[in-house]
């Protein structure tokens, strides 16, 4: 095991895969010298060089086509939108091309590239740089949609996702690039669409996935102090969605609650609740509850977006109102 940085982790999983396949590239705004608006890429353009570590002007429309490009001629992008807010730029691209080429040309070719993009607040960047709009994506056919929580699982998921050969858009949290965290430095992958029980629990499921894992795992090991035993689902795998690990931990515990940052209205929550209710109804003890950030933009002064976006206070009363 190495302690590693989140972004570092990210970025020794590019070097590693770029080293086996020299098919993969990377393209995106300041992805070179600079190192990318995180620093995620780092130096990479020094050991791989211009033409697999391609800078580009500030174009999301022009960094998805020329990738689709690359991609559906056999080329393996690794596409960065450093900003999920700005993902809505090349929209046209990735709803009504990226997604739907394979299908359009009746599999005579594959799409093999992963759209990497950073959500969420809690930085204070407001309303126009804090967004998560993986539901977006979650509703789109032909997208898998990644997020991972933990510094195992994006190295394992995002060998997976640029060696699968359908487009991925990869969801990242701006708050952990910092965070350090414990890798194995053993060769493994993680399969897309399955989910992960962070903490085992009997009296309620409480299901999250990317940064907000940790304060669902900070408040179920504070409940488990009082005695409340809550099981921790990480689905990591927006698009597709695990539905049978999901089911499984509702069927024990006979509760559950989903938490995300995106806003409450529209968000995965809906539809991970809305799939417990149509398959898992006879399970369930409580209805099912959510939580998400309120129907505002997200404000920059800190107390305000303290109070928009979720925090462990809503997550515990949220349990506690169906126990």
């Amino acid at each position: 095991m190495i302690e590693m940085s989140f972004r570092e982790v990210i970025r020794e999983t590019m070097r590693e895969e770029m080293k086996i396949d020299k098919n993969i590239f990377i393209i995106g705004t300041d992805v070179g010298p600079y190192g990318g608006e995180f620093r995620v890429s780092g130096n990479l353009h020094s050991e791989f060089g211009e033409m697999r570590v391609k800078d580009t002007p500030i174009s999301e429309q022009g960094i998805i086509g020329l990738s689709l490009g690359a991609a559906i001629t056999g080329c393996r992008p690794i596409a960065e939108i450093p900003f999920n807010d700005f993902i809505t730029m090349p929209m046209d691209q990735i709803v009504n091309q990226v997604a739907k080429f394979r299908y359009t040309f009746g599999g005579q070719c594959m799409v093999p590239m992963v759209i990497r993009t950073a959500i969420g607040g809690y930085i204070r960047a407001a309303e126009q740089h804090s967004q998560c709009l993986e539901a977006w994506f979650v509703h789109v056919p032909g997208l898998k949609v990644v997020a991972p929580s933990t510094h195992y699982d994006v190295r394992g998921l995002l060998k997976s996702a640029i060696r699968e050969n359908n487009p991925v858009i990869f969801i990242e949290h701006k708050f952990m690039y910092p965070m350090k965290g414990m890798v194995p430095e053993d060769e493994y992958t993680i399969p897309l669409g399955v989910a992960d029980i962070k903490k085992a629990g009997k009296d309620v499921t409480l299901i999250s996935y990317s940064y907000l894992i940790h304060k669902c795992l900070n408040v179920a090991d504070k409940l488990e102090k009082e005695g409340i035993s809550v099981e921790v689902v990480d689905p990591r795998t927006l698009s597709p969605l695990d539905k049978e690990t999901i089911l499984g931990s509702v069927k024990k515990t006979g509760r559950a609650v989903v938490a995300h940052e995106a806003h409450l209205q529209g968000g995965v929550g809906a539809e991970i609740a809305a799939v417990i209710a149509d398959e898992g109804f006879e399970y369930l003890d409580a209805p099912v509850r959510r939580v998400g950030a309120k129907n505002v933009p997200i404000p920059f002064p800190s107390v305000l977006e303290d109070a928009v976006l979720p925090q462990e206070d809503d997550i515990e009363k949220a349990l506690k109102s169906i126990l």
